[in-house]
Order: C-alpha cells, then sequence, then structure tokens
C-alpha cells in the first residue's frame, strides 16, 4: 500500500484540540508539527500531506480544523531539514498563483529536501475576494486555468536538461548555459519567458496530487496526477471511483499503476473495541453543536438557523447541480437520502468530512484496509488521524504495524526521493 498522512495538529475531527493533551497552545508554532512529521517518518509512512486555506470564512466561524495556520511552502522547508527519508506534499492553488513562482518554490523545496517535495494542485472555490476578485469562476474556467498552469510549471522544470551543470573547476565553468533553454509560452492565461533560475528538481517534477472527484476534476487529475486523494465513505463508491480514474488514466496513453487512487480513512483506534467505542464518543460529545450548525450552514451555503437539531433539512433547499462540488453532494446524500438529522450531520461532518470512519481495533481497521486495497478500491490511503498527538501515535504505533506484519506495508524506506519510495519513474526533461 501507499500510506500518507493528512497533518492537521488540531485534529481531523473538529473540536478535539479541547482535550487535555492536545497540545493546542501550540498550534501554527513548528515543534509540534515537526513532533507528528517525526512521528509519521518512524512509521515508514510515503509522505506528510499538508492542505491549504488561503481566506479565514471557516476560522470565521470557529472552525479551525482546516485553516490556513501551516502555510505549505514555509512549513515544509522547515520540516524538510528536519527529516530523511518521508514524502512532503503541499497545496498551492493555480486560482492565485503565476507558475514560475510556483516552479521555482516546489523546485527548491525538492533541492532542500533531497527529492522530496510533492505539490498537491487544486484550484479554488473560494478566497477570490483576498486577490481582488469579485466572483468565483466556473469549474471549467479554473480547470482551463489549471491545465495551463501545470503545462508551464512542468515545462519549467524541463528548462533545465539534466546535464547543464558541469562543475569543471579547471574550466572555470560552473554549467552549460546551453543546458538551459526559454520556454517562451504565450497562452490564454500566462505569459512566460523562462528558463527557471534554479536547477532541474532532484525527481524531475516533484510528484503531483489532486483531489477533485467531480467529472471535470477526476479529467483534469487522469492527466497530470501521480497520486489521487479522494473522498469515498463507502467500499462500493470507492470500486466505482477506481475502476473509472484508471480508465481515465489509460485513456490519457499512461500507465494504470503510474497513478495511486488513495481515499481517506479517519481511523479512531483503541486496544479493545470498547475502548475505541468510548474514544469516538468523546470526541463526539466534544463537538459543539452552535458552531457547527454554522460550520454546515456555511460548507452547505444553505439557510438553516430554522431548523432544529432533531429535525431534517428539507430536500428542496439542496441543490443538485455538479458545480457545487463532490463533497457538497456527498452530505446531501447522507442529509436526503440516508435521513441524517441536522445533529447527525453535524457530528458526521465533524468527525469525517465526507471520509470512511473507522472505529475499532487496529486489526480490524487492517482487515478493512486490506480488503478494500484487494478489492480493487484504492492503491493505499491517505491517513485522518482524528486527534493530536495521541491519535496519530495510535496509527503509527499499532495499526501500521499491523499492516506491515501482514506483509501489506514496508518496514524500511526502498529509496531517498518520495518518487522511489512510491515506485515511479523519474520524467526525464
Amino acid at each position: 500500500m501507499v500510506l500518507t498522512t493528512f497533518v492537521l495538529p488540531a485534529g481531523y475531527h473538529r473540536d478535539t484540540w479541547r482535550r487535555e493533551n492536545s497540545r493546542a497552545e501550540e498550534l501554527a508554532g513548528l515543534s509540534f508539527v515537526a513532533d507528528l512529521t517525526r512521528m509519521a517518518e518512524a512509521a515508514k509512512l510515503d509522505a506528510v500531506f499538508f492542505g491549504d486555506c488561503v481566506h479565514a470564512n471557516s476560522t470565521m466561524r470557529g472552525d479551525i480544523m482546516m485553516n490556513g495556520f501551516y502555510e505549505p511552502v514555509t512549513t515544509l522547508s522547515a520540516l524538510a531539514a528536519l527529516t530523511t527519508n518521508i514524502g512532503l506534499i503541499g497545496t498551492i492553488s493555480t486560482s492565485f498563483t503565476q507558475p514560475y513562482n510556483v516552479a521555482r518554490q516546489m523546485a527548491g523545496i525538492d533541492h532542500m529536501s533531497g527529492g522530496r517535495a510533492g505539490w498537491n494542485v487544486v484550484t479554488s472555490r473560494d478566497g477570490f475576494a483576498n486577490f481582488g476578485g469579485s466572483g468565483v469562476p466556473d469549474p471549467e474556467e479554473r480547470y482551463d486555468r489549471a491545465d495551463e498552469h501545470v503545462d508551464v510549471v512542468q515545462r519549467l522544470w524541463d528548462s533545465w536538461s539534466d546535464d547543464s551543470i558541469l562543475v569543471d573547476r579547471a574550466s572555470g565553468r560552473w554549467l552549460d548555459p546551453a543546458g538551459l533553454r526559454p520556454i517562451d509560452h504565450s497562452g490564454k492565461h500566462f505569459k512566460v519567458q523562462g528558463p527557471i533560475n534554479i536547477p532541474r528538481p532532484l525527481q524531475g517534477h516533484p510528484v503531483l496530487v489532486q483531489a477533485g472527484s467531480s467529472d471535470i476534476g477526476m479529467a483534469f487529475g487522469s492527466r497530470i496526477a501521480d497520486i489521487i486523494y479522494t473522498a469515498q465513505p463507502q467500499f462500493e463508491g470507492a470500486q466505482d471511483f477506481y475502476a473509472k480514474m484508471k480508465r481515465l488514466v489509460l485513456d490519457q496513453g499512461r500507465e494504470a499503476d503510474d497513478v495511486k487512487v488513495l481515499p481517506g480513512i479517519v481511523p479512531v483506534i483503541g486496544d479493545t473495541e470498547n475502548e475505541a467505542k468510548e474514544i469516538a464518543d468523546e470526541l463526539g460529545d466534544m463537538v459543539d453543536l452552535a458552531s457547527g450548525r454554522r460550520q454546515v450552514a456555511g460548507d452547505l451555503k444553505l439557510e438553516i438557523d430554522d431548523i432544529g437539531y432533531d429535525e431534517h433539512i428539507p430536500e428542496e433547499r439542496f441543490s443538485e447541480d455538479p458545480k457545487m462540488g463532490s463533497r457538497y453532494h456527498i452530505f446531501r446524500r447522507k442529509s436526503v437520502e440516508q435521513g441524517m438529522t441536522l445533529r447527525e450531520l453535524i457530528i458526521d461532518r465533524a468527525r469525517s468530512t465526507g471520509h470512511m470512519w473507522f472505529v475499532g481495533t487496529a486489526q480490524r481497521a487492517a482487515d478493512t484496509m486490506i480488503e478494500w486495497f484487494e478489492a480493487g478500491a484504492c492503491d493505499g490511503f491517505n491517513l485522518n488521524a482524528p486527534h493530536n498527538p495521541d491519535g496519530l501515535e495510535a496509527i503509527c504505533t499499532k495499526l501500521v504495524p499491523e499492516l506491515q506484519e501482514r506483509g501489506y506495508f514496508r518496514t524500511e524506506y526502498e529509496g531517498s526521493t518520495l518518487r522511489e519510495n512510491l515506485g515511479l519513474d523519474r520524467p526525464a526533461a
């Protein structure tokens, strides 16, 4: 399996920062997040992953789970100096950035880490007011910009040949300038001369990650991604998504195994079933329902102040427009088709954000993960620690060893770069 972990120091389960041992006082600093990353590296995980949020909308609603405390470029740069083997994946939006800057930043992290950088490519649906915009572009326009953005970044990485650096002391030539090529790009969204002013990344291209599960997002991911993150709470849905994504990858002329599909899982691990359930109940009791109401209303863009906690959101208030996003429709189905009350929806969102939610022993969690892996539902998982630091510790010291003992996960890193550990080829310039 490929195993990465989504590092949210406040805990993936909302409001678990309220636990006594949460180290919540240290949020936004390096020490706590470095300890979590070194814990993941000791377990031999492929990579740590940092999301990003370029607005404070959810934070103003009292939700600090998904926030911008850990700006990815600076965070990964700091962690590169404190780790040796684990991959370092960070989110940068194509909606608000220029390709030349992103190419330099990701190449820089790749060099500073010895070839362990990964870029989670996203198109944003919020935050435009912070970048001079007055509205959100349609998905087609956002993905059109993203396609061009990624193409330019990759061409900039390739604008240095692999043999351009000579370090010939006798002749006084550190590099051969003939190995540097302008790209002279002039497109719909960007005009970039190039070449980049930093040597080609050690991996050739840092690993590209993508997480769009809409049709247009899946098509984009099949073209550019090495890793696909996805929210798939149900086994059958995960199988369908996996099969469709692999077909799209093949349609792009790529090998199916060149793209690793990793659904998210939020595992609450206990030494016994009862202990795990007690932990899950404790986490659920910490959820602030009033704050949760505001968060659900903001996520779903619905007016629900008149809905009691034990009432259902009327079906007619939801939209069936696919442009609302895959996560929106996960929660629409949970409300409309599964009949969740507002209270149940708040708790479900707080604990899983649309991912698979598991409560039990490490042995049972491993059983479930292996079942998905063997049945063509995934190539591994993105592990979301429900609470920190002990939630991630349980994953790393109980769940991962269970997978290692059964032969489903490494006991030592195979290579020195993220691509090598993922079993992916290094792209030629």
